[in-house]
């Protein structure tokens, strides 16, 4: 269970607990932080219809190092309502009023899915205020990810359609590779990821649609150099559907001395399924680009 909400941001004259939880109210919308752990700042932002709480095998392991701020992204979870025309540029502001409201000049960014957006547009249009880049399971055309191919098209139906459990087992069928599914009880899957993703995966958050509608507007490719010195880290999985690993690639490739990694037998939920190999590749990016390491 979340920490009570200050109502009030705060500022870099205060001393925040160490573990605690806050509200900044901004364009119409009052946007839930968390804030864990101790040490250099890390900003971790989440993708499409996940809640703040989704870092939580992240926030564990890393808040013995660093500390960590997590969000609900405007119109997801406890930050409501969404207040404003929902974009990309819009929620990398959110995501810099959070670090102003901690008191932070700078500090680490990781992004996932639609939050590698956020987290690119926010290097791109504040960059003296990141310290480096992790983007997972992520791409620079949101369109790519939106474009509707056969299989897309047949399992997004069917995570709107049919039995609460049959969407539940459609939904893992987007985030997981398929020896999982072919292994694994799917119905205790469910069950331990809902309150990650902070909802029953029977049912998709309003706002995942316009979360979506954002994501096809947005591209930062032909910006991709402007990040040229930036410490960037790109993980890929080998069998995501929704964030294919050759648009990893094309990010990597676009990011002057960005650092591509692709996970194999993994898919887009790997930073839930393979949390371990995404920790430790955090650990050793943060490091690297704390030491000036490239």
């Amino acid at each position: 269970m979340r920490a009570s909400k200050a109502t009030t941001a705060m500022t870099s004259q205060q001393m925040p607990a160490r573990n605690h939880s806050f509200y900044v109210d901004r364009h119409g919308c009052r946007i839930s932080g968390s804030v864990r752990g101790d040490g250099p700042p890390v900003l971790l932002i989440q993708g499409v219809g996940v809640h703040g709480d989704g870092w939580g095998p992240q926030v564990d392991r890393l808040a013995a190092q660093f500390r960590c701020l997590t969000f609900d992204n405007r119109g997801m979870g406890q930050s409501q309502p969404v207040g404003a025309p929902l974009s990309i540029e819009l929620m990398a502001e959110d995501a810099l009023a959070l670090m102003d409201a901690q008191g932070w000049d700078s500090a680490h960014i990781v992004g996932h899915s639609m939050g590698g957006l956020i987290a690119q547009q926010l290097a791109l249009s504040a960059r003296p205020r990141v310290r480096s880049l992790a983007l997972l399971c992520t791409f620079s055309r949101g369109r790519d990810a939106t474009r509707l191919s056969a299989w897309m098209l047949w399992v997004g139906l069917r995570t709107r359609l049919g039995t609460r459990r049959q969407r539940r087992h459609a939904f893992l069928k987007l985030v997981l590779p398929p020896s999982n599914l072919a292994t694994a009880d799917l119905d205790t899957l469910a069950e331990r990821f809902a309150p990650l993703f902070g909802h029953d995966l029977a049912d998709q958050p309003p706002i995942a649609m316009k979360q979506l509608r954002a994501m096809s507007a947005y591209d930062s490719t032909s910006r991709l150099g402007e990040l040229s010195g930036l410490p960037t880290l790109v993980v890929s999985a080998e069998h995501d559907r929704i964030a294919r690993p050759e648009l990893g690639r094309m990010i990597a490739a676009g990011v002057p001395g960005a650092r591509y990694v692709e996970i194999p037998n993994a898919s887009h939920g790997v930073p839930l399924e393979q949390s371990d190999s995404i920790n430790s590749l955090l650990l050793e990016h943060l490091a690297r680009a704390d030491s000036g390491l490239r």
